[in-house]
């Protein structure tokens, strides 16, 4: 399948909600939590094993994303839709069996393993495409489609929770609402398919006859993997990443505890209120800031991310339970600053090593995410249980986890301080006349 070349005339904002489409559907992975308890009832699982599927797709979002990257980048976006498609909503009709069957393996295999190739070719699929339609303005241009990921989970929460009610919780009932899924996601995501369009090619030539080549340092994914600044940007994402998704992870029990003890305190239906606000702004954020870097630049707006969010984090630490407002206020900056993150980056990498395989390196880098996802919830949990062990309570059993976000986010601030333009010998014609220039001693001393 070859990438489809836009038409003279035709409208780069097509491209964009190509993009969404893709997007807003993968994002139904942040709604799994709507499964668990039924899948509990209905097959005798336990907590653990009921997160097996959503843990095992965020591990193969980041493995396909990091291993699929060169070949998206090689095939074109329509390719690497297709594929998203087709994984994603097999995912679901695998699932489909298992909990018709109640096999729940089958689940696992469908949402967890091929569900999650889905979540990571579809994630990476449109960034290359939109940073070329968008080079005025990448940092919003992917944004915009990085925002679905994030706001998936808001439609597909209280759909999914209404189709279980109108199904039924038991087996067959989550297999017709999985069937359901899998069935009108496919048909929303083939709308990305049939719209996206690359860029056409330049007709400009060069002063000796060769086709122009893009503007700026470009530098191969293989290549990237050499940098320093690749590997100061993945500390930088996983610090960023890391910081976000503990309160994302933990927030309606933080909520909760932090204000156990006081005269007013936290409702479990205000938890989920706040839960709900956390996702609206970690969506809001993933458009809002990486537009805001087109703006600033992007070192400039992971200063914010990192800096702003360290202070975000010591006011909670300090006076967040006095305050319920101030607690939430910091939150909601914090996990904007975890969606902005997200959509900054991709803009990020074009800046550093342009658009020549910017998808593929974008790939690799989400490995940072793989390994927050596992560090974030980690660490505050642990400490969460071991300080309740020791018959501490409320506020007190986050305060050490408070204490190592910051110390994390100051790491992150340091490498991104570190990161300077790449090195000349990185840039692609370097590269290519250093491999040549051994082929070309060896002709000369052949003719001598």
């Amino acid at each position: 399948m070859s990438p489809p070349i836009a038409p003279v005339g035709w409208s780069r904002w097509l491209v964009p909600p190509a993009a969404l489409s893709i997007h807003l559907s993968i994002g139904q992975a942040y709604a799994w939590s709507v499964f668990k308890p039924p899948l509990e009832e209905a097959l005798g699982l336990s907590g653990t094993q009921s997160a097996l599927p959503f843990q095992l797709g965020i591990v193969m979002l980041g493995l396909s994303a990091a291993f699929g990257g060169t070949l998206v980048e090689r095939r074109g976006p329509r390719w690497a839709m297709t594929v998203a498609l087709v994984c994603f909503s097999s995912g679901f009709l695998l699932s489909a069996l298992g909990a018709a069957t109640q096999q729940f393996w089958l689940i696992v295999l469908g949402y967890g393993f091929v569900g999650g190739i889905g979540l990571g070719i579809g994630y990476i699929s449109p960034v290359s495409t939109l940073i070329k339609w968008f080079p005025d303005r990448p940092g919003m241009a992917t944004g915009i489609a990085i925002m679905g990921f994030g706001g998936g989970a808001l439609i597909a929460s209280p759909w999914s929770a209404q189709m279980l009610e109108s199904f039924g919780g038991d087996n067959s009932g989550i297999a017709l609402a999985f069937l359901a899924h899998g069935l009108a996601y496919a048909v929303f995501m083939l709308l990305g398919v049939v719209l996206v369009r690359v860029p056409r090619p330049r007709a400009e030539e060069r002063a000796d006859g060769r086709p122009a080549t893009p503007d700026g340092p470009q530098v191969s994914a293989r290549q990237a993997l050499r940098t320093p600044q690749f590997w100061l940007l993945w500390v930088v994402l996983c610090m960023n990443v890391t910081a976000g998704i503990g309160i994302l992870e933990k927030a309606a029990p933080m909520i909760t505890d932090f204000f156990a003890d006081t005269s007013t305190p936290v409702s479990v239906t205000a938890s989920a209120g706040f839960v709900a606000l956390l996702s609206a702004a970690n969506m809001a954020g993933r458009i809002g800031w990486s537009s805001a870097s087109d703006l600033i630049g992007r070192k400039n707006i992971y200063r914010v991310y990192l800096g702003a969010g360290t202070l975000m984090y010591a006011l909670i630490a300090l006076v967040g339970s006095s305050s319920k407002p101030l607690f939430v206020l910091c939150a909601l900056v914090i996990l904007s600053f975890y969606g902005g993150g997200f959509a900054t980056i991709p803009a990020y990498l074009k800046d550093l090593f342009g658009t020549y395989q910017v998808g593929a390196i974008h790939g690799r880098l989400l490995t940072a995410w793989s390994t927050a996802g596992v560090l974030g919830p980690l660490i505050v949990n642990w400490i969460a249980d071991r300080q309740e062990e020791a018959g501490k309570h409320g506020a007190d059993l986050y305060g050490r986890s408070l204490l190592i976000m910051m110390a994390l986010l100051a790491v992150g601030f340091v490498a991104n301080e570190l990161v300077r333009p790449v090195h000349p010998s990185h840039h692609l014609d370097a590269v290519t006349a250093q491999k040549g220039a051994p082929r070309a001693r060896r002709q000369r001393a052949e003719s001598a």
